[in-house]
């Protein structure tokens, strides 16, 4: 059994590896004021940005879903990894040895599951591009290549191998360096044969898909030779690492570019993909075997950020199947806020093609955003009917008229209603605008805000504490328009934050001086994590003990959250935080005064001169405290 990893090493992996970084791999950040970043939460969907991360903190949280933690946790939750597993990459990223207790440090047997099958595919994906550089066979390969214009230099930028036709080959070099059977079959590189495991992939052009991350999930294999009874491109098996859905070949290549032009160019195939790279086009992704589909669409989106100025620009085939495939991209094109549109090249060649016959310019010129996908989506219903005949026309227009009515800009629906009405021929013109707007009309009502509602912002946190179990944690509610409430939780965000401005007076305070039950248990936190002064010393390890002493994953998400949610002052300083100190020290004190006055009237009532003379001088000192909290502020504390 794997021996635990030694807590100092954890936290030299957590200090090493800046938290924005990691996160930057997965979607695009920007910046949210306070030194914070924001980004569209790669844990659920959402139109507007409620990620938020703290690189100073280490720390990330969601305000929509609640999701929350440190950089080991976003691996952990993002890649399906177990801690260790999550530790383990991230200490390899900053180049940390790590020890391990209860055991000893064996690295070949220690390592988690997913962190070897992505070693495996990192092994392969380098021998098959020796393979394709050195070997006498390969020559195949390398013919074919350089007949679609690729020389050995871009089959190395793109990582492009060659699986050798023998039955094992690959096989065996993995077993050599450590890898068992049973992790072969399970990454989907060998596969079961009659004696024993045998190469999936042999005699075949091999590609390397990658994650967003990085790291080699899976293979697409090509074709090369006529004795091969498999399919043209044969590519990797659903494993634990691959899922054809949720890859988009070239996006570890493509994912800076898209962020920062906001604009992502989707093709058909490998090739297509090298093409328009080469060719200036550095957005180019394409899918896996499989239609462009929900879970591609999210990666795109937590690139894009929802910017209604992005672009979407998908080229397919002038063919059937390539139109067919168009018309099913525009069925998911309303969860996009970006613009989507065809490009079609002439005489219906794809941008590998067109780059061999035309150039490069011919391929940056095809990408160029010209026809809106609902525009070749009307050409296609409108072409389907009888524009000669009444009825013809009437069936189109209750075809068409649903397409024009999910167009995302009113001003654009407008007016390609009108365009509508002239490509069907009807004369009566604002039959065919009115028809558009009340479909609208009735889409937006259908759905309202959306299946969850509005998303919810930092600067309108958690309104529930206890909740069903998988959601969001909740129980009493936490109406923020409650000033009481509200200080409560801007003083907890300070001594999580900012403890220099608190400490050491927030030390002293009770956990019953907050009354809210979500904000008592983290002050219970803080204090078992040794108190907020212990933040001065290491403001990021402080933050991980608290999470630490969290009693369970409710509270340890509220924590999450108060670190990084913004505090709700522009000017963050002593005074503010003196000011914040007072107002809850106060209600405090108050609450017991009411409390003593109460006790007081009832000891009147019974006649006790002994009790009821402490309990009066209690309420004195009560009293004096407060009259000096009003006056003197924070220096009576």
């Amino acid at each position: 059994m794997a021996g635990r990893i030694n807590d100092e090493d954890v936290k030299a992996v957590r200090d090493a590896v800046p938290i924005d970084a990691v996160v930057s791999e997965y979607l695009q950040l920007r910046n949210a004021g306070g030194g914070n970043l924001k980004g569209l939460c790669p844990f659920h969907d959402e139109k507007s940005p409620s990620f938020q991360v703290s690189p100073a903190k280490g720390l990330f949280h969601c305000f929509g879903c609640q999701e929350g933690g440190d950089t080991i946790t976003f691996v952990m939750k993002i890649d399906h990894l177990s801690f260790s597993e999550s530790v383990e990459r991230l200490a390899a990223q900053a180049g940390i040895t790590l020890r391990y207790e209860e055991g000893g440090y064996n690295p070949s047997h220690q390592r988690g599951e997913r962190i070897r099958l992505v070693e495996a595919h990192k092994i392969a994906a380098e021998w098959y591009a020796e393979q394709l550089a050195g070997s006498a066979e390969a020559e195949t390969g390398r013919v074919f290549l350089a007949e679609r214009g690729f020389d050995q230099a871009a089959a190395v930028h793109f990582g492009v191998g060659y699986s050798p036709q023998g039955w094992d080959h690959l096989t065996r070099y993995l077993r050599g360096k450590g890898f068992s059977d049973k992790e072969l079959v399970l990454s989907g590189l060998s596969q079961e044969g009659r004696r024993g495991p045998i190469d999936r992939f042999r005699g075949r052009l091999m590609w390397p898909i990658r994650d967003i991350g990085g790291d080699v999930v899976g293979f697409g294999a090509r074709k090369l030779y006529e004795a091969d009874t498999g399919p043209k491109y044969l590519n990797t098996p659903e494993t634990a690492l691959y899922r054809k859905s949720q890859v988009l070949y070239g996006i570890d290549l493509a994912k800076k570019e898209i962020a920062k032009s906001s604009r992502a160019v989707v093709v058909e195939g490998y090739t297509d993909v090298m093409a328009c790279h080469l060719a200036g086009v550095p957005t180019a992704i394409a899918t896996c075997g499989t239609a462009f589909g929900g879970d591609h669409i999210k990666i795109l989106r937590r690139l894009l950020m929802d910017n209604g100025s992005a672009r979407v620009i998908f080229t397919f085939d002038g063919d059937a199947a390539g139109q067919k495939a168009a018309l099913r991209a525009f069925e998911d094109d309303q969860k996009f806020a970006a613009e989507t549109y065809i490009a079609v090249a002439p005489d219906g060649m794809d941008p590998c093609e067109l780059r061999l016959a035309k150039g490069d310019e011919a391929v940056a010129d095809l990408v160029e955003p010209r026809t809106p996908l609902f525009e070749f989506a009307l050409r296609q219903i409108v072409g389907r009917y009888d524009l000669d005949t009444p009825a013809g026309r009437a069936a189109a227009l209750d075809e068409a008229a649903p397409v024009v009515a999910r167009i995302k800009n009113s001003g654009a629906q407008h007016e390609v209603a009108v365009q509508l009405a002239g490509m069907l021929g009807i004369l009566d013109t604002q039959f065919v605008v009115k028809r558009v707007a009340q479909l609208a009309r009735w889409a937006r009502e259908r759905g309202g805000r959306g299946a969850g509602g509005p998303q919810q912002s930092p600067q309108a946190p958690s309104q529930q504490w206890a909740a069903p179990a998988g959601s969001a944690p909740s129980g009493p509610a936490l109406t923020l328009r409650n000033p009481v409430y509200a200080t409560e939780r801007e003083l907890l965000k300070l001594a999580l934050q900012r403890p220099e401005l608190v400490s050491p007076a927030f030390d002293a305070y009770g956990v019953d001086e907050f009354t809210a039950p979500p904000y008592a248990a983290v002050r219970q936190a803080v204090q078992d994590a040794l108190g907020a002064e212990y933040g001065l010393q290491d403001p990021q390890e402080y933050l991980v003990r608290v999470r630490e002493a969290a009693p369970d994953d409710t509270v340890r998400a509220m924590v999450t959250e108060l670190a990084v949610e913004p505090i709700l002052r522009r000017t963050v300083d002593e005074v503010y935080a003196g000011t914040v100190l007072v107002q809850v020290r106060r209600r405090a004190v108050e609450r017991r005064i009411r409390d003593v006055q109460s006790q007081l009237t009832r000891l009147t009532a019974a006649g006790d001169p002994a009790r009821l003379a402490a309990v009066q001088n209690e309420l004195w000192v009560l009293q004096q405290y407060d009259q000096a909290l009003r006056e003197h502020g924070a220096a009576a504390l």
